[in-house]
């Protein structure tokens, strides 16, 4: 996205955010032109197939360089929010800033088997059972369940909507996209070499994302930190006025040329400055 109708990128992956969230930014943000990224693999019909990060990164690249962009403001939320990550480290030169949105499952290293293994069931569940099935089970996780108690239409229409999903793509996402994409934590050096103004913005239920957005703020020296309370993972859909406020003034800061880099004494050994 970018001011005045400069070209920009949004990623999601699910397409229920996708229908649901897309209004409500496009009003919030009039001056900016929205194009939207659909990643590899979400769909994809090919068995076995493994995408990283970086491919889903270069993806976002090539509908830059379709719509003759040279920058862009990427904004990404969930897998897109890693997407957007990546881009950051891979083509920086082509990033008016970044917004990474619920970025971290499967990312702490203490809980990387156990959301590989989940990832494995997920796609056991949905080759077996289908999507209706799967909906009906995922759509009440531990970072879900914060949009129903807020909003039980729209929740239901974000279920109905991702038991519509492709169950082959699905499978192949879980298995092939989440289950094998790199930790956060082994990318602590290439983050710190990112310059591109970044906002890292999360909910405070979406417990795997936490400790991740913090990581992220202390390796990226252009990062700020946003978390949003009382929200789980959807947050561009549980609280879209919020979400949307806080990335247009993110935007707005980058565009007139205010966002800063963190000052170098900001990160110390030393908790209050005074160590002996």
């Amino acid at each position: 996205m970018g001011a005045s109708g400069d070209p920009g990128s949004r990623v999601r992956r699910r397409l229920a955010q996708l229908r649901a969230a897309d209004a409500a930014l496009r009003q919030a943000l009039p001056d900016h032109r929205l194009q939207c990224a659909r990643l590899s693999a979400v769909g994809c019909a090919g068995a076995g197939l493994v995408l990283f990060a970086g491919a889903r990164a270069d993806d976002i690249l090539a509908v830059l360089d379709h719509i003759g962009a040279p920058k862009a403001h990427i904004v990404g939320l969930s897998m897109g929010g890693f997407a957007t990550l990546h881009f950051g480290l891979r083509h920086p030169d082509r990033a008016l800033s970044l917004c990474i949105g619920g970025c971290g499952y499967g990312a702490e290293l203490d809980k990387r088997e156990t959301f590989r293994a989940e990832a494995d069931v997920i796609a056991g569940m949905i080759r077996k059972e289908g999507m209706p099935t799967f909906a009906e089970r995922y759509a009440y996780g531990p970072t879900r369940v914060q949009y129903e108690n807020k909003d039980p239409r729209g929740h239901a229409e974000f279920k109905a909507m991702l038991a519509e999903h492709s169950a082959v793509g699905s499978a192949n996402t879980q298995q092939g996209v989440q289950k094998e994409r790199p930790s956060l934590y082994t990318l602590v050096d290439e983050m710190k070499r990112i310059k591109v103004p970044t906002l890292i913005i999360t909910g405070d239920e979406d417990w795997p994302c936490l400790l991740p957005g913090i990581l992220m703020k202390r390796s990226i020296p252009s990062a700020a930190l946003a978390v949003m309370p009382n929200c789980g993972h959807a947050i561009n859909i549980e609280e879209p006025d919020e979400y949307n406020r806080i990335v247009g003034e993110f935007l707005a800061q980058v565009e007139s040329g205010r966002w800063p880099q963190r000052d170098p004494r900001a990160v110390s050994a030393s908790i209050t400055g005074m160590k002996g």
